[in-house]
């Protein structure tokens, strides 16, 4: 099983392959990772000590950034990733980003975008569709009823707390969707990026 690996001069940490939702463009619905011989189902998920083991064996210096995101929603491990991110950031001044779809208030029920204050740099929420209905059908959340309202909400609250926040769409939605996701990003002010299908 893959917990760290590498995109261009990115180094990626996979801690889980848990997730509240189910998007059908997922990658994980047609392959097993980012590469043909890489493995990112995990056999268990992996302690955080076993996850800062594993990060010493690497310069973390020479990345241009590190980041949560693998085959689960990273902040379903809430506690692992303030215990890793707090080591990182007392070994390299690389910044950290999170891979999130924006679900992790209401799957805590806590104040998220708080708890990650002063130790992520970077978080890029998963938008996925303009309105309710729309997310729901592409995302299909285990908390339908309010997932597309919590996660514009995580979305300004990390924009207050965080120093670069920004959403993102997959283009298999479509250009008029694209549209208005952009619109409706530009209205609370966060930047949009579209991302290509893999």
């Amino acid at each position: 099983m893959t917990i760290i690996y590498t995109i261009e001069n990115s180094l990626y940490i996979n801690i889980t392959n848990k997730c509240c939702c189910n998007c059908k463009f997922c990658l994980r619905n047609n392959c097993n990772g980012v590469n043909p011989d890489q493995n990112l189902w995990l056999e268990r998920e992996p302690t955080a000590e076993e996850v800062i083991d594993g990060l010493k064996e690497y310069d973390l210096n020479s990345y241009d950034e590190i980041v949560f995101c693998g085959f689960g929603e990273p902040l379903m491990r809430l506690d692992a990733i303030i215990e890793i991110a707090t080591w990182i950031k007392k070994h390299t001044p690389t910044p950290i980003r999170i891979n999130t779809n924006g679900l992790a208030t209401i799957v805590h029920n806590k104040d998220v975008p708080k708890m990650l204050e002063g130790i992520i740099d970077s978080i890029s929420i998963s938008l996925n569709a303009p309105d309710k209905e729309k997310y729901n059908q592409v995302t299909q959340p285990i908390y339908p009823e309010t997932a597309f309202e919590s996660m514009l909400q995580f979305a300004q609250e990390c924009k207050e707390m965080l120093p670069h926040v920004q959403f993102s769409v997959v283009d298999v939605i479509g250009e008029e969707q694209i549209k208005q996701s952009e619109a409706l990003a530009k209205k609370l002010g966060i930047p949009l990026r579209v991302r290509k299908e893999i």
